[in-house]
């Protein structure tokens, strides 16, 4: 009865997350989910729009250096009747009236708020683009820990089948033994009750990869089919927690954002001093008219004019705009402060998961191992009348709960490390060398910087 052995399929489920060899031929790998979900994730793709989006603030800024050209055409019916003294000859009739008026205005000079105007706009550009990698970081580490969170739960089930198998087959042994007269009704039950904690611990498995392929898909855009197993990426993070932590304050998208942010803040407030300064235009203007009046057919003039605007008192909104600004300026440096020292303390603590992980690992292999050894002992001694059904059926439950130890270990171990990986700023397709074409935000930027006219995009909308 107790020689029953755990299937070997049940051993390399365990197994296949910690295997370092040739993986099977068209297996799916985590290099190939994280190229999906760097192209194809919507998320990430709707974050890109937007950032094409904010490239356009750049030469709506810039367009404060251009002149205004306006074209004014009119026409229209006029009756006049008129006599300038009594004396002379009234003169009534009709005109069409007709005219075409061209200016351009071409601002000279207005406390350079264009100028900082467009600096706050490129600077607005490269935060929005930090943000963006931001993002792709966490759906690069989305993908991987749902690529794990799938091997980990796929194994899983086949640690609970194989369970629920060594249950249904140690319940028929008890039986014939009961039959016999060499067990009690008591050793029925507790195989019984063993096998339907099983089946449960089964069907509860087997939910949690449902959920976690639904979810696969819903990040990498496919199901998983025959993946193979993933790899630590401990080869590209730092030797020390030091290094880590420096390059976290120094490349995080976070931390390099909020710096963005300050830029951004403190423009706003040169701009908005700016207003207090004059403002120097040039106007020059073409007049072309036709039937004004009865006595005049046609008409041209021509003028260029400069104009200096000094405000004086405006109510003193601008004032408290000015105000307002360099608070929020204060606040953004706090921001900056506080985003950092949040990046410090994901690191660290991504850091200790990292660490414990690498432990777990260990800890939980020497856990298997001891718990096979105790398993094989208690079935001998079972032989030998000196266990009991239930000492073998908990020595199997406690290998089970070993196996499923390991799985879990071996997933967060994994984990851990792209997790530190982002944690510093580098989960980057460049880093990882993932066979991609990466998106380079600056191309579309550098299409549409010097843009003077037209309403088509780059790519043709």
């Amino acid at each position: 009865m107790f020689g029953v052995k755990v299937v070997t399929a049940a051993a390399a489920a365990v197994l296949m997350m910690a295997c370092v060899g040739p993986t099977p031929a068209l297996a799916d790998t985590i290099e190939a989910a994280l190229v999906r979900a760097y192209q194809n994730n919507p998320q990430l793709n709707a974050q890109r729009a937007a950032v094409r989006s904010i490239d356009e603030t750049v030469p709506q800024a810039l367009s404060g250096y251009r002149p205004k050209v306006n074209l004014t055409l009119t026409g229209g019916y006029q009756y006049q009747d008129s006599q300038i003294t009594s004396q002379t000859q009234a003169v009534h009739g009709t005109t069409t009236p007709a005219s075409a008026t061209l200016t351009a205005t071409q601002t000279i000079y207005n406390g350079q708020q264009t100028a900082n105007g467009v600096r706050k706009a490129e600077a607005n550009v490269s935060g929005q683009r930090e943000a963006l990698r931001l993002l792709e970081q966490q759906v690069l580490f989305l993908a991987a820990q749902i690529y794990m969170d799938y091997l980990r739960d796929a194994a899983i089930v086949e640690v609970q089948r194989s369970n629920t198998r060594v249950l249904e087959q140690t319940l028929k042994q008890t039986r014939d033994r009961f039959n016999v007269g060499e067990v009690t009704r008591t050793d029925v039950a507790q195989s019984e009750a063993q096998l339907a904690a099983g089946r449960t611990q089964q069907l509860t498995a087997e939910s949690n990869l449902t959920t976690t392929r639904s979810n696969f898909r819903r990040i990498i855009g496919n199901d998983p089919d025959n993946l193979a197993p993933g790899s630590p990426v401990d080869r590209f993070l730092p030797s020390t927690l030091q290094q880590a932590i420096n390059l976290a304050l120094t490349e995080n998208p976070s931390v390099t954002s909020a710096m963005y942010g300050i830029d951004v803040q403190y423009l706003q407030v040169k701009i908005q001093e700016g207003a207090l300064l004059p403002t120097v235009t040039v106007q020059a203007s073409a007049q072309q008219s036709y039937q004004q009046s009865l006595q005049q057919f046609r008409s041209f003039g021509a003028s260029a004019v400069a104009q200096v605007t000094v405000p004086i008192y405006q109510g003193g909104g601008e004032y408290a705009l000015i105000r307002g600004s360099k608070e929020t300026l204060a606040q953004q440096r706090l921001t900056l402060e506080q985003t950092r020292d949040q990046a410090r303390s994901d690191l660290v603590s991504a850091w200790g998961n990292l660490l414990a992980g690498k432990a777990q690992v260990a800890s939980a292999q020497a856990q298997v191992s001891a718990s096979e050894i105790a398993l094989n002992g208690v079935r001998e001694e079972a032989k030998a009348g000196q266990r009991t059904t239930l000492d073998v059926l908990n020595a199997q439950q406690a290998l089970v709960n070993a196996r499923v130890s390991l799985v879990t270990a071996q997933h967060d171990r994994v984990v851990a490390s792209y997790n530190v990986l982002q944690r510093i700023g580098r989960l980057s397709p460049q880093v990882l060398n993932l066979p991609t074409t990466t998106y380079d935000p600056s191309v579309h930027y550098q299409q549409v910087r010097d843009s003077w006219a037209g309403v088509r995009t780059p790519d043709g909308r």
